[in-house]
């Protein structure tokens, strides 16, 4: 008498010998080809009903907010539950699976070349990379570009940009400055005068810094997530990156290496991702003001100094005597970091490893992997109506001075 793992070893062994042909060989599991087509068109057919709906504010502004969101949200859950970044893990297979497949590619095509292979099966080759792609650029399309097309965050809370004047604008940069000053002496420097900080704590503390900000726009109040510590942090650097929010595994993620006292801004900008504020000027804005309304000190300095920076820049094509004013008011601290953040991002551009001619080869690739990165996702802005492109960043500047230069509390 057989007990049930018996039988099942004899079963198993029963299909496999089915599953060979005659040669001895496994034959490969066969889908209809009705279904194959249908694999193939699908993210085509979901591509063409993007862009034919992404022009229709309404719609987009029903999708992003009803289906999308919802979505993203249980993406961030799920994605919370690991404490590493889903986002590289899914990258890093991704581009394992992609050289694989383009080196089956390769080799098929030197068979074909040497007679030994149909066209067909280059054809078979290119089409799988292209629908896997598809797939990928239409999941990113659902999940997260509806939200460029849909009414932003100024839309939705009245900004109009009337108020936004040379003086309104000399007014709140020297206000960001003030405050900068005042909280730049607070902060806890090593014996050079360096900032100093736990960035785990930073981790810990970034879902309780937008209380006040759901409470001034209820709109944004949703569930947040802790940011991700990115294991690629020294590549992101090396592009000249702080943060990103990847919308498929709902996550923002963090370069660990960038200075730390400008962190809690990148932090806190990630997570106005979250919040469903897609444009980059409208997170740069939110970021900033969930920081300096956090009752963090770090939180608080970094918000002012982010702000500080774009208004800064600002003021230098706006009046010269202002920025000069702007300029001397900045304290020896808050001056101070600031070289240092420059001084930072300026090692990046150059690899320093004692040769010479490997220094400028590699510098040369880091050049060239930067500005490609730049210029791609400059025109992945644009292509999502962000007229401005990297730019975009510092148009929060609009943001900042409307809304500060009518706030009472910047007395």
């Amino acid at each position: 008498m057989l007990c049930l793992e018996d039988s099942h070893r004899i079963y198993l062994k029963q299909s496999s010998v089915n599953n060979m042909n005659d040669n001895g060989k496994r034959r490969a599991i066969r889908l209809p080809r009705g279904v194959y087509i249908f694999i193939c068109i699908l993210p085509v057919l979901s591509m063409a009903l993007f862009y034919s709906l992404r022009n229709n504010i309404l719609a987009m502004d029903w999708i992003a907010g009803t289906i999308t969101a919802p979505i993203r949200g249980a993406l961030g859950l799920f994605s919370s539950i690991y404490p590493y970044s889903l986002m590289e893990v899914l990258f890093v297979l991704g581009g394992i699976w992609l050289i694989y497949y383009l080196f089956k590619l390769i080799k098929t095509i030197i068979q074909f070349i040497k007679k030994r292979e149909r066209a067909s099966a280059i054809g078979k080759r290119l089409l799988t990379i292209i629908v896997v792609l598809l797939y990928c650029w239409s999941i990113f399309s659902w999940l997260w570009n509806s939200a460029y097309h849909a009414p932003g965050f100024a839309d939705n809370h009245g900004f109009t940009g009337q108020s936004v004047t040379a003086e309104n604008l000399k007014y709140v940069s020297m206000h960001f400055v003030k405050k900068a000053n005042e909280l730049a002496v607070l902060m806890p420097r090593d014996e050079n005068g360096s900032v100093i900080g736990d960035r785990r704590e930073l981790f810990a503390m970034s879902t309780e810094i937008y209380g006040q900000v759901f409470k001034t726009f209820p709109q944004l109040e949703t569930r947040l997530y802790k940011p991700k510590p990115m294991m690629f942090s020294w590549l992101m650097s090396r592009t000249g990156y702080t943060g990103i929010y990847f919308a498929p595994t709902g996550e923002s993620n963090i370069n660990t290496r960038s200075p730390i006292f400008l962190m809690p801004a990148t932090i806190a900008h990630e997570l106005a991702h979250q919040c469903g504020v897609a444009r980059e000027d409208e997170a740069n804005f939110i970021g900033i003001l969930a920081c300096i309304s956090s009752d963090n000190l770090a939180y608080e300095y970094a918000g002012y100094l982010m702000g500080l920076i774009y208004l800064r820049n600002a003021l230098t094509m706006s009046s010269f005597t202002d920025w000069l004013e702007f300029d001397e008011s900045m304290s020896d601290e808050v001056r101070s970091d600031l070289q240092a953040n420059s001084a930072y991002w300026q090692r990046q551009k150059t690899v320093e490893t004692g040769v010479v001619f490997i220094d400028n080869a590699l510098t040369t690739v880091t050049t060239i992997v930067s500005e490609t990165v730049n210029t791609a996702y400059d025109g992945f802005l644009k292509s999502q109506d962000q007229e401005l492109g990297l730019m975009s960043y510092g148009a929060c500047v609009d943001l900042l001075v409307e809304y500060f230069a009518t706030f009472d509390s910047t007395e």
